[in-house]
């Protein structure tokens, strides 16, 4: 199935669209790093933000401190997360044990 044609303002709200979603991601990426927010605070926006909720899970993993894309890849692995799962994809259970890895990290 082709792509819809876009008139070139359609085209110009797509990209803004899109260029605010980089920018979301990029700062919630960069508070996770910072330690300014934890994973709980990650999770809790996920559900009342459309951008953040669609940000995967291993971008957010290998954005928190001391977790690397090895790390994150293993605990998904180990937690069967699948590496194309968005945060708002998450189950219950998931969402839990992820929060039970990462709850002791900030104190």
């Amino acid at each position: 199935m082709p792509l819809p044609e876009l008139d070139e303002n359609a085209r110009r709200q797509a990209l803004d669209k899109a260029g605010h979603a980089r920018r979301v991601r990029a700062d919630l990426k960069r508070q996770l790093k910072a330690g300014e927010i934890d994973f709980k605070e990650v999770l809790r926006r996920a559900d009342n933000d459309e951008v953040v909720g669609k940000t995967k899970v291993s971008a957010v993993l290998e954005s928190l401190p001391r977790v690397g894309k090895v790390r994150a890849r293993k605990l998904m692995d180990r937690l069967e997360i699948s590496p194309s799962r968005r945060l708002r994809g998450l189950g219950a259970n998931q969402r839990a044990k992820l929060l039970d890895q990462f709850s002791t990290q900030r104190s």
